[in-house]
């Protein structure tokens, strides 16, 4: 599994049309949109995970300062979560 942190996003950005984007570079096992806890919208960034780390590269490289819905996006590789006390 090849994780990637796509940043950037416009905020009407939905779970489907995250994973459709992505989904012209490979095989995407999932596609999520971080949403906030308390009111459900958006925090502009989110998360795709490919099945193959070649395609996922791949789709790294091609989408990195690509233009959706007017916002330039940001794309790379996932690091892992840390863990942080809850306030």
């Amino acid at each position: 599994m090849y994780k990637v942190f796509v940043g950037g996003l416009p905020f009407s950005t939905t779970d489907d049309e995250l994973k459709e984007l992505f989904s012209a570079h490979g095989a995407v096992a999932s596609a999520t949109v971080v949403r906030d806890r308390d009111s459900g919208r958006s925090k502009g960034f989110g998360f795709v995970e490919f099945e193959n780390d070649e395609e996922g590269k791949a789709a790294e490289k091609a989408l990195n300062g690509t233009e959706i819905g007017g916002r330039s996006i940001s794309v790379a590789e996932a690091r892992p979560r840390e863990e942080r006390p809850r306030q």
